[in-house]
């Protein structure tokens, strides 16, 4: 399997498709999930071409998990959560829809079920709660 360079988070990467955009640094792109299973949905992109975990390098990994622990934090104290789901998909029968390797971060609390998948979410509500998480990111 080869990278896409024309996949949408390569696109969201290039600045050719808006987001709403978290946090950045050298190696990861934070943005929010515009069909979120939850408030606060964001996914973590490396910023260089890969697939997914079979085709990441040492050094990928080790950016993108670093990122995807900062939000985790962030996420919880941006919604008040006492949890988060961190989910990551492989290939098609894995369940990975969009081959650039990506890691799905969830605030949680207790009880509450995830909404279904493929539902758009209103563009206002996501800028409200970028900021809300941005706000957090600014206070860690």
């Amino acid at each position: 399997m080869t990278y896409d360079p024309d996949n949408i988070f390569a696109k969201i990467l290039r600045g050719e498709l808006p987001c709403h955009k978290l946090y950045e640094d050298a190696e990861t792109f934070v943005f929010l999930d515009i069909m979120p299973r939850a408030d606060g949905h964001c996914l973590v992109i490396p910023k260089t071409p890969c697939r997914n975990i079979l085709d990441a390098s040492e050094a990928q990994m080790t950016a993108v998990m670093r990122t995807t622990q900062k939000m985790a934090r962030a996420l919880m104290a941006a919604f008040d959560a006492p949890g988060v789901t961190v989910q990551q998909f492989n290939e098609a029968a894995g369940g990975q829809e969009v081959f650039h390797l990506h890691f799905h971060l969830l605030p949680r609390q207790e009880g509450d079920r995830l909404r279904p998948p493929g539902q758009m979410a209103d563009n206002e509500v996501l800028a409200g709660q970028a900021e809300k998480i941005r706000a957090a990111l600014a206070q860690m």
